[in-house]
């Protein structure tokens, strides 16, 4: 998922609207019932780059904890290497179409 500039003015300004002008690239119609004021285009740039790190991490702690431990997976390759099978790049490969890596 790529992260935009939508996303970080809702994360700055939780409850806001505004409309995007994609040829001038500026935001207008800014509302935000909350009273907080627009926030500015380094805010956004930086509140972009902080979700987007913190979204591509998220895939990675989730992929983490579904793969089997270490020594399951040493078992699995052994296993397969002896009986010609292919379970452990089965697991493994179940793990990522379920949890895909950012593009």
């Amino acid at each position: 998922m790529k992260i935009n500039s939508i996303d970080a003015i809702l994360s700055l300004a939780p409850g806001s609207a505004c409309k995007y002008n994609s040829e001038t690239k500026t935001f207008k119609h800014f509302r935000n019932k909350a009273g907080i004021s627009q926030p500015t285009k380094e805010e956004i740039d930086a509140e972009v780059i902080r979700l987007q790190a913190e979204y591509d991490n998220d895939y990675a702690r989730k992929r983490q904890a579904e793969y089997p431990s270490v020594g399951d997976q040493l078992d699995m390759l052994m296993k397969d290497m002896k009986n010609n099978t292919t379970t452990h790049r089965e697991a493994c490969e179940a793990v990522k179409l379920k949890y895909p890596k950012p593009e």
